[in-house]
């Protein structure tokens, strides 16, 4: 069973940063494309920023130029650093695995539980 687990939400004021970190439980962190989606209240989940085996990655036009993703190869982990951040950006935050296609609107075969991001005005 693969787990995501991620840390590193919170509450910050517009304009604020944050930095999102995932570490999967097994060696799903090489040979797939992971990424970071989010789901904020009565709205669909939407991806964010997804990464591939390659070091390609994708964003959603919402982000691009504020957020960036990367992987740490060392410490087999998955981060987004979230900077200049809106309050429309107020979301939970998923860490995600195992995309056929490496890019934000494909669907992930594999989901962590969570962080909450919540930027106030």
């Amino acid at each position: 069973q693969v787990q995501l687990v991620e840390s590193g939400g919170g509450s910050v004021q517009a304009g604020g940063s944050l930095r999102l970190s995932c570490v999967p439980s097994e060696d799903i962190y090489t040979g797939y494309c992971m990424g970071w989606f989010r789901q904020a209240p009565g709205k669909e989940r939407e991806g964010v920023a997804v990464i591939g085996n390659d070091g390609r990655t994708n964003y959603a036009d919402s982000v691009k130029g504020r957020f960036t993703i990367s992987k740490d190869n060392a410490k087999n982990t998955l981060y987004l650093q979230m900077n200049s951040l809106k309050p429309e950006d107020t979301a939970m935050y998923y860490c995600a695995a195992d995309l056929k296609v490496c890019v934000v609107d494909d669907h992930p075969k594999h989901w962590g539980q969570g962080t909450q991001v919540t930027v106030s005005s």
